[in-house]
């Protein structure tokens, strides 16, 4: 489904184009990476690692640090779907290691609570006092299932080799990932003012700690989890920057059991349990919030043209599938990209209209293929060492600068007199 707010004053576009991209979980980010490839491939003139700003929460995040550090959405299709890419080698089990560490520091505790227990008990026989430790209880909880210690360090060797880097400061291009401090519940723009020394890996690690699933990410003696808890893309952040046009994905969309008959216990979503019900709850609070903030954005930004790209409302695939089952996230990636394509031939018209706008075109070849494959447009992986990849890297940038300069010299050729 595609949300669509045309700028009610179109100004003269620069063809300043930025991405906000939510959160969503491993399945999630599995969804918006289809979507990008799609966005890729349809539109021509659009490069997604060149744009003018990035925005990433969440699962989102992984992916707006890779395409601000100039990885393409085919090379990461080939890390994190394929696994055949020569630039990493991912394991969907970073996500899945128990957090051993956070166990045994809770678990500390009980022995003393324990004592505790058993002396208001003998000093206090009505059990009047023992709420008090009853309360203290909570502290042997974990903050969180999995350990995603990992996950930064997975990261960190992906952004510190072949030219990529690891700092917000170094990058060709403003990225911000978004992350909720835990102590005072303000959200924190990593990449901004005072929170650009962070390394990526661990901004991206921070904005990703679920509460319940991850334990908050400490970082300046702060504590840190999920993005998402403020906001659902924090899109006003891209189009704060001046764009002229803001693509954003959003895979979590509450479902209507009465608009599919994919599946026959989809009728009533009570009868799958309370996992269905508690990820409606979630779904439907991130999709209103964001649908407010873009009618709001509508009117704040009224010279911005805004997609936002999200699953259909009928979309069991979506929404019954596990946020952890990595062995779906190639039908999901697919599912994505087919889902996408669609929504660019439904809306072609209107689409086509605004593209223009920016210098940019669909490719009716590829949005009017109904069979085409997420695969189709990647090339063949070639082994690249350190060297060959940053001596590609300058020749991608020389290259870029000589498109740049092109239609400025055009401009200034045909303002000279005759």
């Amino acid at each position: 489904m595609l949300l669509l707010q045309s700028a009610s004053k179109p100004s003269r576009s620069q063809g300043r184009i930025g991405l906000a991209i939510a959160g969503g979980g491993p399945i999630g980010g599995m969804y918006e990476l289809g979507a990008l490839r799609a966005l890729d491939e349809a539109i021509e003139g659009l490069d997604l690692t060149r744009l003018e700003v990035y925005v990433g929460v969440s699962s989102g995040a992984f992916l707006a640090a890779g395409l601000a550090n100039r990885l393409s959405t085919a090379e990461m299709h080939r890390i994190f779907i394929t696994g055949d890419s020569f630039e990493a080698k991912f394991s969907p089990k970073i996500f899945l290691h128990p957090a051993f560490l956070e166990y045994v520091k809770r678990g500390a505790n009980l022995p003393v609570l324990a004592y505790e227990w058993w002396r208001e008990l003998l000093l206090d026989p009505t059990g009047s006092h023992l709420s008090n430790v009853v309360g203290r209880l909570g502290g042997l909880i974990p903050t969180g299932l999995f350990n995603n210690a990992e996950i930064e360090s997975f990261l960190r060797t992906v952004f510190t080799g072949r030219g990529r880097s690891n700092d917000f400061r170094e990058l060709d291009r403003p990225l911000y990932v978004v992350a909720v401090d835990l102590d005072n519940g303000q959200a924190v723009r990593f990449g901004g003012p005072d929170w650009d020394d962070v390394p990526i890996s661990k901004a991206v690690q921070a904005s990703a700690a679920l509460p319940g699933l991850y334990p908050p990410v400490e970082i300046r003696g702060r504590h840190f989890v999920d993005g998402a808890l403020r906001r659902t893309m924090h899109a006003s952040v891209v189009m704060d920057h001046g764009v002229d046009l803001m693509f954003g994905i959003n895979p979590l969309v509450p479902f209507n059991a009465g608009r599919t008959s994919q599946r026959a216990d989809a009728n009533k979503l009570s009868e799958s349990g309370l996992p269905a019900v508690l990820s409606q709850t979630f779904r439907t609070l991130l999709q209103s919030r964001m649908q407010v903030g873009l009618a709001k954005y509508a009117q704040q930004y009224p010279g911005i043209d805004q997609m936002v790209f999200e699953p259909n409302e009928d979309d069991a695939e979506m929404f019954f599938t596990n946020i952890f089952s990595y062995s779906s996230r190639r039908r999901v990636c697919q599912h994505a990209f087919r889902s996408t394509l669609e929504d660019l031939r439904s809306r072609r018209d209107v689409l086509g209209r605004i593209l223009e706008r920016h210098g940019l075109r669909l490719r009716d070849e590829v949005i009017d293929d109904p069979q085409r494959s997420i695969v189709e447009g990647l090339r063949k992986p070639t082994r690249q060492t350190e060297t060959t990849a940053r001596l590609r890297r300058a020749l991608d940038d020389v290259e870029q600068l000589i498109r740049e300069r092109r239609p400025n010299r055009r401009r200034a050729a045909s303002r000279k007199p005759r």
